[in-house]
């Protein structure tokens, strides 16, 4: 019974052909049958065209022989022919065969005349003379072949007879044979230059097939080389037909499987960095919990809570995170900018005691995600909440110009230092410093931020300074939108403002 090891190299043995093998013989098997097609074509047809010089040939001559029988003369008598054999004489010594010409006269079944040392000896054939003996009895030209022992003959027998003189025949033969070997020459000529076309057809095609198909072997050494833990290599490409563009979406796949690959390790790497503290939290205080004592239970029982809501936030960003990675997570639609940031603001007000003005709103319908922005917004806004104090003022704006949109959310907090304001966006960054606040979050708002603007094709930048606030600002792309700024006076929509200024200011854009 065949193990293992005879099973895999009888499979090994039957690894199927390679591309390349498999176009070069498919090539050069339509190329023979091609040629040999138009050879064989060709050959057919320049035998039947030395058959019809052949039957012209002897046509000729027969016509030759009755014009001479009807109009010609004795040249002893100087008239007419009387007499069968002086007119197979006459003829005879006038023709001159052909190198594959022959001629032979006969009265009755005797052969009377044959031409000697020129042409093709038809008496020395016995097979031939015997076939044709009786052509003297026939009633009618025949033209026909036949094939002996010596050769194969084209011939034409011409029965003669004058008068009442003895009747005889005239027979006219080609050596087809003879004729068609110059055929068989050519094509045995043109069989030798059609190999050597198909060698030279051969290793044109290989080395072209090469060229072409070198895309798809970089692109099988590329796929043999990636691995889950490296997904950085790329198939050169310079070229743009349909091969170079397969590798070019060969490329992007691996670019789309290498973000997502990487989103993942970042989501296992983040979750088991972040969700360890409050695991360990939890779990020093249940340990350390006294059962009996209400109160110690109570805490424990309240910080066990917090410490889960704060890890159920925790996941939530990020998921929302790796969420951000698919193509998906951005759809965009025709939104009124106008409307959109007066629901941010009805939403932010429920943030914190603040004042919340709007400085500037763009009216005007921008290709975004509406719900997205808000969420960027809103993050932006809960940020700002964070970092100010109680009865401080939050502003709010938009605005079009240079095909951008642009969205900002400005607070008067404790701003951020200089050193620190590149790496605000980058996942669970925490300001540290004299000013830092315990900010309670899980560090991934802003990074949202940046993934949402990312996704619409823009960005977020920040402008802060310590002790005097920062302001986040929304870049998004807007393409041919056109700009019609109402410029309001600064929007107090804070309740104890509106009650101080009067009935019926609030809300007032």
């Amino acid at each position: 019974m065949p193990g293992p090891d005879t099973d895999h190299v009888s499979t090994r043995r039957r690894r199927p052909l390679t591309v390349r093998t498999r176009i070069l013989a498919t090539v050069l098997v339509l190329s023979t049958l091609a040629l040999a097609a138009a050879g064989g074509t060709a050959w057919g047809l320049q035998r039947i065209r030395v058959d019809g010089d052949i039957d012209e040939a002897l046509d000729r001559t027969i016509t030759e022989l009755r014009t001479l029988a009807e109009t010609g003369v004795d040249p002893d008598t100087g008239r007419a022919f009387r007499d069968s054999d002086r007119l197979l004489y006459t003829m005879m010594s006038r023709e001159v065969p052909a190198t594959n010409e022959g001629m032979i006269a006969f009265i009755r079944d005797n052969v009377r005349y044959q031409t000697q040392d020129i042409g093709v000896p038809l008496a020395l054939d016995p097979e031939l003379v015997h076939a044709v003996s009786d052509a003297w009895q026939l009633d009618r030209v025949v033209i026909d072949t036949l094939r002996t022992s010596q050769r194969e003959y084209r011939y034409a027998a011409v029965p003669v007879q004058v008068g009442d003189s003895a009747p005889g025949a005239m027979l006219l033969a080609f050596d087809r044979d003879a004729q068609q070997a110059e055929v068989g020459a050519t094509f045995r000529t043109y069989g030798l230059v059609a190999a050597g076309s198909l060698l030279v057809l051969a290793v044109v095609a290989w080395v072209l097939s090469g060229r072409l198909l070198r895309p798809l072997r970089t692109l099988r050494e590329t796929a043999e080389q990636i691995s889950v833990t490296d997904l950085s290599r790329r198939i050169p490409v310079d070229g743009t037909d349909d091969l170079s563009e397969l590798a070019r979406t060969f490329n992007d796949m691996l670019g789309r499987l290498e973000t997502a690959f990487g989103s993942q390790r970042q989501l296992l790497d983040d979750a088991g960095h972040e969700l360890r503290t409050p695991i360990t939290i939890v779990r020093g205080h249940l340990e350390l919990m006294d059962p009996t004592d209400e109160q110690d239970a109570t805490e424990t029982r309240a910080l066990a809570l917090r410490e889960l809501d704060r890890m159920h936030r925790l996941a939530d960003d990020l998921v929302l995170l790796a969420r951000s990675e698919a193509p998906d997570f951005v759809r965009t639609e025709p939104t009124d900018v106008g409307t959109l940031l007066d629901n941010v603001l009805d939403q932010a007000r429920q943030l914190g005691n603040r004042r919340w003005r709007v400085t500037t709103r763009a009216e005007a319908v921008v290709d975004v995600d509406p719900e997205r922005v808000t969420q960027a917004l809103l993050q932006l806004a809960a940020n700002a909440v964070k970092f100010s104090d109680d009865g401080s003022t939050i502003r709010l704006g938009s605005r079009l110009e240079d095909d951008c949109l642009t969205l900002w959310v400005e607070d008067e907090g404790i701003g951020i230092p200089p050193e620190q304001q590149d790496r605000v966006f980058e996942r669970f960054a925490q300001v540290t410093g004299p000013q830092r606040r315990p900010a309670g979050g899980s560090g991934l708002g802003l990074s949202i931020v940046a993934a949402i603007a990312a996704n619409h094709g823009g960005r977020v930048v920040v402008a802060s300074a310590p002790g005097k606030g920062s302001r986040f600002t929304l870049v998004l792309p807007a393409p041919g939108a056109q700009p019609a700024l109402i410029p309001d006076d600064e929007i107090v929509v804070d309740p104890d403002e509106v009650a101080a200024e009067g009935a019926g200011q609030d809300g007032t854009r």
